[in-house]
C-alpha cells in the first residue's frame, strides 16, 4: 500500500500492511518510526558516525568524543571545554572524559585561565597537531565518499536543506527550553 494511501486512512482503519510491519491486519499508525523525519536523521547520523570512527578507533584508539575534541582544536586552536561543547553539541561531562583521556595520552595539554580560574585554555600537543593533520584528509574523504551518492544537481539544495533543518532545530530546542 502506498504511503499516502496510509496517510489518509484513519486510525481505526485496519491495513494489511505486510511491507513494513510483516503483521498483518494492524491499524495503521498515526506515527512511524521509520518514516519519522528526527528519527531517519538520528539513523544517518549514528551510522556515518560509527563507520567514520571505526576509521579513527582502528588508527588512534579514540572514540568520538575525542576525536570531536580533537577536531574542534585542530580547525580552532586553543578553547575552553564549554567552547569545545557548545561548538560539538556535546554534553559537558563528555567533553570532560574526553579532554581528560587526550591529556593523559598527551594529545593536548591544559593551561590556565588567569581571568578565571575554573577554566583552562585547551590545545593540541604537537603529538595531537599530527594526529588532526593525519586524521583531516582521511575524515574529509569520507565525507566525500559519502556524499558522492547525491546528485551533484541536488548538493546546494541538500546543503540548503541541512542548514535549514538545523536552524529550525535549534529554534524548536530554544523554544521547549523556555517552556521548562
Amino acid at each position: 500500500m502506498e504511503i499516502a494511501q496510509q496517510a489518509k486512512m484513519s486510525n481505526d482503519e485496519t491495513v494489511d500492511d505486510t511491507s513494513s510491519r510483516g503483521m498483518p491486519g494492524r491499524k495503521a499508525a498515526p506515527l512511524r518510526l521509520e518514516e519519522f523525519l528526527p528519527y531517519r536523521l538520528n539513523v544517518l547520523a549514528s551510522l556515518s558516525s560509527h563507520a567514520l570512527s571505526r576509521i579513527y578507533a582502528k588508527r588512534y584508539s579514540i572514540g568520538v568524543p575525542e576525536w570531536r575534541v580533537l577536531v574542534t582544536l585542530g580547525q580552532f586552536g586553543a578553547m575552553t571545554g564549554k567552547q569545545i561543547g557548545a561548538h560539538s553539541h556535546m554534553h559537558k561531562t563528555k567533553v570532560s572524559r574526553a579532554v581528560a583521556l587526550l591529556e593523559k595520552r598527551k594529545l593536548l595539554s591544559r593551561r590556565s585561565n588567569n581571568a578565571d580560574l575554573r577554566e583552562a585554555f585547551l590545545s593540541l600537543t604537537p603529538d595531537g597537531r599530527a594526529v588532526y593533520e593525519e586524521l583531516a584528509p582521511v575524515a574529509i574523504d569520507f565525507a566525500k565518499r559519502m556524499a558522492e551518492v547525491i546528485n551533484p544537481a541536488d548538493r546546494a539544495a541538500f546543503d540548503r536543506a541541512l542548514e535549514a533543518l538545523t536552524r529550525r532545530s535549534a529554534e524548536l530546542s530554544a523554544e521547549a527550553s523556555k517552556e521548562k
